[in-house]
């Protein structure tokens, strides 16, 4: 057994506090969220269960997903309207030049935080003084 495997190996939870796993191998009935999600499902309240961790071969740090029951997992709660128009206004919003006031069909880039014409506007504006 490798020592990195046996760091990653806790069955019993004595030295992380929880029952740990080395990556991919997870007994069967656990899951992580984005795993219950794309089954439909959510953690609904459970705490932690397990996690599997595997070491980062460059710096040596452990890299952890936490695990969730499946059979104590609950459906996912439906969208309502409400819900729906919060996000397509939260869309909105994102696709929305702030400066020129214009609307795109992508979104614009959180980095500057304009459209593509206003940051070269910007520039422009900025060499000639």
């Amino acid at each position: 057994m490798s020592a990195a495997y046996g760091k990653c190996f806790d069955p019993n939870g004595a030295r992380h506090g929880v029952p740990t796993y080395p990556w991919k191998l997870a007994p069967d009935g656990y899951a992580t969220r984005r795993q219950l999600r794309a089954r439909g499902l959510r953690p609904g309240g459970q705490p932690i269960q397990a996690q599997v961790m595997r070491i980062n071969r460059r710096t040596g740090t452990p890299r952890v997903a936490y695990l969730y029951r499946e059979d104590r997992a609950l459906p996912v709660r439906p969208m309502t309207s409400r819900k729906w128009g919060a996000l397509a206004l939260a869309m909105l919003a994102r696709q929305t030049c702030p400066s020129c006031r214009i609307t795109y069909s992508y979104c614009i880039s959180r980095r500057y935080g304009l459209c593509g014409m206003c940051i070269d506007a910007n520039q422009a504006s900025q060499k000639g003084s």
